[in-house]
């Protein structure tokens, strides 16, 4: 009878690291902004599921659906890559997205700026010091 109560109690590991928790890699590494309603925030970071920008969380409304374009820089091109996000998270001057189910064109434009900073990365390091 007290088994059950008493294993309830014990405490669980809660060091469940991030990659585990997380459907998708955040990335910060690319050159990136998004533009809402014609105005540009830059990204904190951003995954195939969504995206984190810096702006002021009193804009936005939790559950808020909203259209946006990602903007990268690539290493010889900017690419704009539109889509559709709902509000999931906001607060301390950051606003999280959720991106709504990817195309296969959404899909392909972020493999394209994955692509394009690994291709660069590896180019970097095969110069001479």
């Amino acid at each position: 009878m007290f088994a059950g109560f008493f294993s309830s109690l014990i405490a669980q590991n809660n060091n469940v690291s991030e990659a585990a928790r997380r459907r998708h890699q955040r990335r910060n590494c690319d050159q990136c902004v998004t533009i809402i309603n014609g105005r540009i925030y830059p990204v904190d970071n951003w995954s195939l599921g969504g995206a984190q920008i810096i702006a002021d969380e009193r804009n936005f409304s939790l559950e808020e659906e909203i259209n946006i374009i990602l903007k990268f820089k690539l290493s010889e091109d900017v690419i704009e890559v539109p889509h559709s996000a709902r509000v999931v998270r906001k607060g301390r001057s950051k606003v999280s997205f959720a991106f709504r189910p990817l195309t296969q064109k959404t899909h392909s434009s972020f493999q394209h700026v994955i692509d394009d900073y690994v291709t660069s990365q590896f180019a970097a390091s095969q110069r001479p010091v």
